[in-house]
């Protein structure tokens, strides 16, 4: 486990949770000018090395509407229909 990098994520993002195997899950939320929000989601491994980054976009309802998958390849923007698990 890379301790530096760690403490730097635990910086920059304002929220984590363990996985399994040793992994954390970082995220922070900002606030849009329309009502709207984005969550940016960080995963990394044991060793803290990224294994997925996405942002969540929800509407002023807290409804989750988008998901745009930017790690390890960018997928742009996917509507949510709430069918997804």
């Amino acid at each position: 486990m890379d301790a530096q990098k760690r403490a730097q994520n635990e910086r920059k993002f304002e929220s984590w949770e363990e996985l399994p195997g040793g992994g954390r899950r970082y995220w922070f939320d900002v606030k849009g000018r329309a009502g709207w929000s984005a969550r940016y989601v960080k995963a990394v491994d044991g060793s803290e090395t990224t294994v997925k980054f996405y942002q969540e976009v929800y509407d002023g309802n807290g409804q989750l509407r988008e998901i745009h998958h930017k790690y390890p390849m960018d997928l742009g923007h996917q509507q949510v229909t709430g069918n997804e698990p």
